[in-house]
């Protein structure tokens, strides 16, 4: 049993609740309190809903049932007990704010806001479950799946497939409400990205100068990052260049700029913006640099005592 969860983190399933949570909040006060459709499967849940009065938080569960056999062969056990919290979760959240709604919001002669806070909750919801490692099932797994085989972003290929899903909801819908829940689902899919990609954006600096040395101190002094020096050949000059290569958040970008402006006003450099950085200085804390190096010292220990012994 041990085994079984192993790898799972509590923090990733509060995490996955809170999302969950946001979602169902969205779904229903403003999808199904201003007769508004959606994407993916719980688009499909919707059309149920609207046309039979099958509880969405039943009929999520009942089509999530055969992804979740393709689900444990491709995406593995970890990312299946996270698809497996997110799902019931979302159907608990559902059925939580069907019973108990929090508020009627009256937005009705509103849709344009209705659709804007429709797609910020569902999309806000579904990227924390995402970046948590999970899904909520349905087209959630079959966009990892894409994401993970040919490259699609989440929220590009959530778009694609809720435009398939709402081009069906026009049996129920009418034109207008059609527009209106494309705009929702379009906000989601950019909140998706946002949330995934954004919140862990970064700028790359590629830097040409002749006092690289200068620049690199000034930049470890000041900000604290490191860098990478390269070597290259001028294409006119053909000189031997170095060339810096630095990884900063948004927020140190006019720091950086303004050390090499000062230090080398003739130096060339190009911004590029990163849309996922991981590693020490950035996803690394202090506590786990600390473990990285009483590790090394380990090993450095055992590598003295084998020597020691060999000898």
């Amino acid at each position: 049993m041990a085994r079984l969860f192993e790898g799972i983190r509590i923090k990733n399933i509060v995490i996955i609740l809170l999302g969950t949570l946001l979602f169902g909040f969205g779904i229903i006060h403003f999808n199904m309190q201003n007769g508004l459709a959606h994407g993916g499967f719980t688009g499909i849940t919707l059309l149920i809903y609207y046309l039979f009065t099958i509880e969405p938080s039943l009929t999520n569960l009942l089509l999530n049932v055969p992804l979740f056999l393709i689900g444990y062969k491709l995406l593995g056990r970890v990312m299946l007990i996270y698809s497996i919290i997110g799902t019931l979760a979302l159907s608990g959240s559902l059925r939580l704010f069907e019973l108990y709604p929090v508020t009627e919001i009256p937005l009705q002669n509103d849709m344009i806001l209705v659709s804007l806070f429709a797609g910020v909750c569902v999309g806000a919801g579904l990227g924390f479950i995402f970046r948590a490692g999970g899904t909520t099932g349905g087209a959630d797994i079959l966009a990892r799946l894409a994401n993970k085989y040919i490259g699609m972003s989440l929220g590009r290929f959530m778009f694609t497939f809720d435009a398939f899903v709402i081009t069906i909801s026009m049996i129920h819908l009418n034109m207008t409400q059609a527009m209106y829940t494309l705009v929702t689902v379009f906000v989601a899919s950019r909140v998706i990205d946002f949330i995934i990609e954004g919140a862990s954006a970064a700028k790359s600096t590629m830097i040409i100068s002749s006092k690289t040395e200068e620049i690199s101190a000034e930049v470890i002094k000041r900000m604290s990052r490191g860098s990478t020096v390269l070597t290259g050949k001028g294409s006119f000059t053909q000189d031997n260049r170095e060339i810096m290569y630095c990884v900063v958040n948004r927020n140190e970008l006019i720091q950086l700029k303004a050390i090499i402006e000062e230090i080398d006003p003739y130096a060339f450099f190009s911004i590029n913006d990163v849309k996922e950085v991981s590693g020490e200085g950035f996803t690394f804390d202090q506590t786990q640099r600390q473990i990285k190096a009483d590790q090394s010292s380990k090993d450095e220990k055992f590598v003295s005592e084998d020597k020691l012994v060999s000898h």
